[in-house]
C-alpha cells in the first residue's frame, strides 16, 4: 500500500505547462476521472482524506495545487484559473471530469463548468464560494479587513493566517479553542507555507473569473452541495443560491462543521461523496 492506495495504483506526480507557469499534480487509479480542488491560501493536500479512497473505489483520482498555491508557480500576471484546469485535462488526456472543490476550489469548479462545459461530468461543491457574489456577512467583512491591515506589519503573516483559521476553519459560531488543534495547526501551516513560497505573487495579478452568480441556472450536470452548518451566512447562502438555481441540485449540510466540511466531519462528507459519485452514469 502507498498511503493507502493499493501497490498496483501507484501515484504519479509532474508539472504541467499552462501560461506563465506549471500546475504541479498528483493522479493515480483508472477509471472515470474525478479532480479535487483545494480552497484559497491551502494546497492539495488538504485532500489527503479523500485521496485514497476515491482510486480505492475505481475512479481516477488527480489533485493539483492552483496558480499561487502549493508546488505550483507563482502568479505573475492575470489568470484564468478554469483555463487552467482546462489546460491540465488536456496535459493528463482526461476529455471529462467530475470535480470536487471545495471554498475557492468549487469557486473554480462553477467557473470551469460555465467557460468549459464539454469538460465537465458532474459538480460535488463544499462550502461553495462563487464568482461575481460579494462577500456580506459583516463576521467575515471585519476579518478581510484586519487581514489588509495585517499586510506589511512585523507579525503581520502571523497575523493574516490567524484571522483566516478565524474565517475559514473556526467560523462565526466556535472560539478557536472549541476546534481541534490539530486540525488548525494543520491549515496554519499550510497557510503560511504558501505565503512564505508566493509572497512574490500577491498582488501580481486578478483572477479572471466568469461571473458564475448571474449564470447558475445555465449549468446542466449533476450537482451535489455540501455546506456545514457552523459556516457563515455568506457560504450558506451560496449553498442555497446554488440549489435553488441548478436544475436537480441537491444539498446536504453537515453538522459540527464550519468551512472545512471534509475534514471536521470527514465520515459523513465522505459518505455523501461516494453516493453520489456512485450515482452517476459515467
Amino acid at each position: 500500500m502507498t498511503n493507502g492506495i493499493s501497490a498496483w495504483s501507484e501515484i504519479d506526480n509532474g508539472l504541467v505547462e499552462i501560461e506563465d507557469g506549471e500546475l504541479f499534480y498528483e493522479t493515480a487509479g483508472s477509471g472515470p476521472a474525478v479532480v479535487l480542488l483545494h480552497g484559497g491560501m491551502l494546497d492539495q493536500h488538504m485532500w489527503d482524506e479523500q485521496f485514497a479512497w476515491l482510486v480505492n473505489s475505481g475512479l481516477r483520482a488527480i489533485r493539483y495545487d492552483s496558480r499561487g498555491h502549493g508546488l505550483s508557480s507563482t502568479i505573475t500576471g492575470d489568470y484564468a484559473n478554469h483555463d487552467d484546469l482546462a489546460a491540465l485535462l488536456d496535459a493528463l488526456d482526461v476529455p471529462r471530469a467530475v470535480l470536487v472543490g471545495l471554498s475557492h476550489g468549487a469557486r473554480v469548479a462553477l467557473d470551469t463548468a460555465l467557460a468549459h462545459p464539454g469538460r465537465v461530468t458532474a459538480l460535488a461543491l463544499a462550502s461553495p464560494g462563487i464568482s461575481g457574489r460579494p462577500f456580506t456577512d459583516p463576521f467575515l467583512l471585519s476579518h478581510i479587513k484586519e487581514q489588509v491591515a495585517a499586510i506589511g506589519t512585523p507579525d503581520g503573516v502571523e497575523r493574516y493566517v490567524e484571522h483566516f483559521l478565524r474565517m475559514w476553519v473556526d467560523g462565526p459560531h466556535r472560539d478557536p479553542s472549541a476546534v481541534h488543534p490539530g486540525l488548525r495547526e494543520r491549515l496554519r501551516a499550510s497557510a503560511e507555507a504558501n505565503i512564505e513560497v508566493h509572497a512574490d505573487g500577491l498582488g501580481a495579478g486578478r483572477p479572471v473569473e466568469v461571473g458564475a452568480a448571474a449564470r447558475l441556472g445555465e449549468l446542466r450536470v449533476p450537482t451535489l452541495v455540501l455546506d456545514g452548518d457552523l459556516d457563515s451566512t455568506d457560504i450558506s447562502a451560496n449553498a442555497h443560491a446554488i440549489t435553488l438555481a441548478v436544475p436537480g441540485a441537491r444539498r446536504v449540510r453537515i453538522p459540527g462543521a464550519a468551512h472545512m466540511v471534509n475534514l471536521e466531519n470527514t465520515a459523513l462528507f465522505d459518505q455523501e461523496l461516494h453516493a453520489f459519485l456512485s450515482s452517476l452514469p459515467y
